[in-house]
């Protein structure tokens, strides 16, 4: 239910602390009655960065949908043209947001202030207590309650009151203490066509380990496993549970951009209606077969498509990929998933997003962070998952060479190599396991290891000739464009003791 106008609000500022994020000020109250995270700024400026890209490609999508209707409508037809009528397309650049658990209303009111084009923000909490606090914010940052709207009531019903396609929000953001999960159901109902889902989880203890496997099958409907690419499978898992929602309305999600930050994952969706898209869902969707001794994987899409002229066939993929036991060190497989096995960065919104965070220096507090996070994202290969230099060299118990090293034989091999934002000193490549081994044992043929258990998995693959001769020689192309810039790619601890906050407590 929408609230009262703010103008009948009253407060004392010497009751609370003014905390200045971005053109944003908003009244902190001393009694903590809800709560402000700074180390979150980063996820609010990527965010406004994100919303900002999109709104220009949706922009751009509406105004090419209005021409070309406009000259089909402006042809002759039967001697005179119908193109004077009144078309009644909506060309608008004006878009509307949704942030559905908005707690201080920070986020909404910098979304009105900061992002052109916004028609209003509604932000809704659950909570009366927060949604004062969003009305004094309103006021303080004399803004009106048509542009950003306070609303008082539970995220779920508010989403599902605006499933139908005249109601539905541009953008709907959902940042929870936790999981998203409880929300996806409605938000992937209530986003408009080729509208924007902005999605945090940061129950990364469930989602980025095997501690609990049962939790995470049960909120994600996926099997993590214990791997140096956690927080990648942690990316991947959430937006299986997307398109699990989205595919039962005959949906499909988009990914542009999926950020594994900090504590937490948050990721940037598109959603259209496509009951042809839907049909793909199982070849997008893969499990892993993990190594339990040298953490080689390998990965498989549960279903295929066969496409013979005109038809296209969807059936079950042939299997299983590996063998009942390691075929490098005879080891056991653990298997993870069912996780999204199709890319989960758009490189074309990417690059559009990096341009934006360049012509905005000033606007960003993070804006060297951003810059770092989403060049090396740019760069980043879309194979699922990835190696670390660390874990390869500890299954061999050999010195370890440069990441640059490892990357210039792949390359001088004709395989492709990339670092990934979700792990420094990881390795993403499309070479197969047996070639990666291979570098490695040719790298110890020049570096020899002592001292090797008989029964570990590094005198098994060790016991192995390489098939090849790694030419180790530095490659023009092992060296990233963000490395050469010298951004900060991987990021330090934001703060001493950072992490998520403590949860808000209601008052009794």
């Amino acid at each position: 239910m929408e609230t009262p106008e703010s103008s009948q609000i009253q407060f004392d500022e010497a009751l609370y602390n003014k905390v200045t994020e971005g053109k944003a000020t908003i009244l902190f109250p001393t009694s903590n009655e809800v709560f402000y995270n700074p180390v979150q700024q980063f996820n609010r400026d990527m965010s406004i960065a994100a919303i900002k890209t999109w709104s220009e490609i949706y922009a751009e999508e509406r105004r090419k949908k209005a021409e070309k209707k406009k000259a089909n409508r402006g042809k002759d037809i039967m001697g005179f043209k119908a193109g004077k009528s009144t078309l009644g397309e909506d060309t608008s650049e004006e878009f509307t947001v949704l942030e559905a658990l908005s707690a201080t209303g920070l986020r909404s009111i910098r979304y009105a202030k900061e992002i052109p084009n916004v028609k209003y923000v509604v932000a809704n909490d659950l909570e009366p207590d927060a949604v004062d606090a969003i009305k004094r914010n309103i006021k303080f940052n004399q803004l009106s309650e048509d542009k950003v709207r306070p609303n008082l009531g539970d995220a779920c019903s508010v989403m599902y009151e605006h499933r139908d396609p005249s109601k539905r929000y541009d953008v709907i953001d959902l940042d929870p203490y936790g999981s998203a999960i409880p929300f996806i159901d409605g938000a992937v109902q209530a986003v408009s066509d080729g509208g924007l889902l902005c999605v945090t989880c940061t129950d990364l203890a469930v989602l980025a380990s095997n501690s609990y496997t049962e939790t995470c099958f049960y909120k994600y409907g996926g099997m993590p496993v214990k791997a140096e690419y956690s927080h990648e499978m942690a990316l991947r898992l959430v937006l299986n549970s997307l398109q699990a929602s989205a595919a039962r309305y005959k949906r499909q999600i988009v990914p542009l951009m999926s950020c594994s930050i900090d504590f937490y994952v948050r990721l940037f969706v598109r959603v259209f209606t496509s009951p042809a898209e839907v049909k793909k869902y199982a070849s997008k969707t893969s499990m892993v077969y993990h190594c339990t001794g040298c953490k080689s994987f390998q990965t498989q899409p549960l279903g295929k498509i066969t496409i013979d002229g005109n038809s296209t066939k969807y059936g079950p993929m042939t299997g299983p990929a590996v063998n009942g036991l390691c075929e490098h060190c005879g080891s056991k497989h653990h298997v993870g998933g069912p996780f999204w096995g199709a890319n989960i960065h758009d490189k074309e919104f990417v690059t559009r997003l990096l341009k934006n965070i360049q012509e905005s220096k000033d606007d960003y507090n993070t804006h060297p962070r951003m810059m770092g996070m989403a060049s090396v994202i740019s760069e980043e290969l879309d194979d699922p998952f990835y190696y670390t230099l660390s874990g390869l060299t500890g299954t061999l118990h050999c010195i370890s060479p440069s990441l640059l090293s490892v990357c210039s034989a792949l390359l001088n091999k004709g395989y492709r190599v990339s670092v990934s934002h979700a792990c420094q000193g990881s390795l993403k490549t499309n070479a197969p396991n047996d070639i990666i081994w291979d570098v490695m044992r040719s790298w110890v043929e020049k570096h020899p290891v002592k001292n090797i258990s008989e029964n570990s998995p590094a005198f098994k693959i060790l016991s192995k000739k390489p098939s090849f001769d790694a030419d180790f020689t530095q490659h023009p192309d092992a060296t990233p464009g963000s490395r050469k810039i010298k951004l900060v790619r991987f990021q330090q601890n934001p703060t001493k003791n950072w992490g998520p906050k403590a949860r808000h407590k209601r008052k009794r």
